[in-house]
């Protein structure tokens, strides 16, 4: 999702799931598949540390979340100390958020 009015209405209408550095809102999808949009902001952060984030939670959101996820929208948003994390630190952090939304979703 790339979308501001999109972005908007999963962030204001969906439900949340925290983790230590990233929190997560999701809702029902009407396009009948599973989207996932982002936001990471600065805090505080260069250009180079922000995108390498943003490339991280895209590559762990397409291997680990999209196979696994219904037909939902999921707006993922980094928390400050996500900036600190490592990849597998990232993956076990999303991995652990995907199982909470797919319980949350009732597949497992």
């Amino acid at each position: 999702m790339t979308r501001g009015a999109e972005l908007e209405r999963v962030t204001r209408e969906g439900k949340r799931i925290r983790t230590e550095s990233l929190e997560l809102r999701w809702m029902a999808s009407p396009r009948g598949h599973p989207r996932v949009g982002f936001i990471v902001p600065k805090h505080s952060q260069t250009a180079v540390a922000r995108n390498r984030l943003k490339r991280r939670l895209r590559e762990i959101a397409r291997r680990e979340m999209l196979s696994v996820l219904g037909s939902v929208d999921v707006i993922i948003r980094a928390r400050p100390v996500a900036y600190r994390l490592g990849f597998v630190d990232l993956r076990r952090e999303m991995a652990g958020a995907a199982e909470r939304l797919a319980v949350a979703l009732g597949q497992r």
